[in-house]
């Protein structure tokens, strides 16, 4: 059997006094890609927040790789990546320097690396234009050039679809099943009517346990 690469079990999390989820436990396997489903205000984005170690306001056991995350945790934050619905560009800078320094801490990437994959994600000819003369489509799409030079196990993707053309929307999900199929794992959410072969479902709502399908 699989060993998980995550595993959350029974977490907890409260906010302005009610509580987003409770009990909530489900299993990220290598090679799956995860959707999380939910009304508006269920914990969504609190939820891959908090397994990106962004948010401590929570309660529960995270694991990794079988082992809880608590007592390896820079080798659990060296092994995800996470990016929020927020593009995180700085606009004075250029998409290869915003790309570069998104890439800073991680590993050693060359500009030939960077360019390549701006111009993966059809950017090619704006790689040195300023951020802040780019529209929010092709920002967001500095952001997700991250993915094509990512090497890390687990993305923790939210609402990435945001902003984004017909034809981004195409590669953006081959992109997600292709890493499924080399036996990544995505956990990501979405307004876009995301449809992938084989995609797991996470349910959440407000203040219920998760429903895992």
């Amino acid at each position: 059997m699989t060993e998980p690469l995550l595993q959350a079990v029974n977490l907890q999390c409260e906010r302005d006094k009610r509580i987003l989820f409770r009990e909530l436990s489900f299993s990220i396997l290598p090679g799956t890609v995860t959707r999380v489903e939910g009304p508006n205000g269920s914990g969504k984005t609190t939820l891959l927040r908090i397994l990106a170690g962004l948010n401590d306001a929570w309660t529960g056991n995270i694991n990794w790789c079988g082992a809880p995350v608590a007592s390896q945790r820079e080798t659990f934050l060296r092994n995800i990546l996470y990016i929020g619905h927020r593009p995180g560009i700085k606009s004075l800078l250029t998409p290869t320097e915003n790309l570069r320094a998104l890439m800073a801490g991680r590993r050693p990437v060359s500009d030939i690396a960077l360019r390549r994959a701006l111009q993966g994600t059809g950017l090619a000819g704006y790689e040195d234009v300023p951020c802040c003369n780019l529209s929010a489509g092709q920002q967001r799409r500095v952001a997700l050039a991250r993915l094509l030079i990512a090497d890390e196990p687990l993305w923790l993707l939210d609402e990435v679809f945001t902003a984004i053309d017909a034809e981004g929307v195409s590669a953006l999900e081959t992109l997600l099943h292709q890493r499924a199929v080399e036996g990544g794992a995505v956990l990501v959410t979405t307004h876009h009517n995301l449809e992938l072969p084989g995609m797991q479902k996470l349910i959440l709502g407000a203040g219920d346990a998760i429903n895992e399908h």
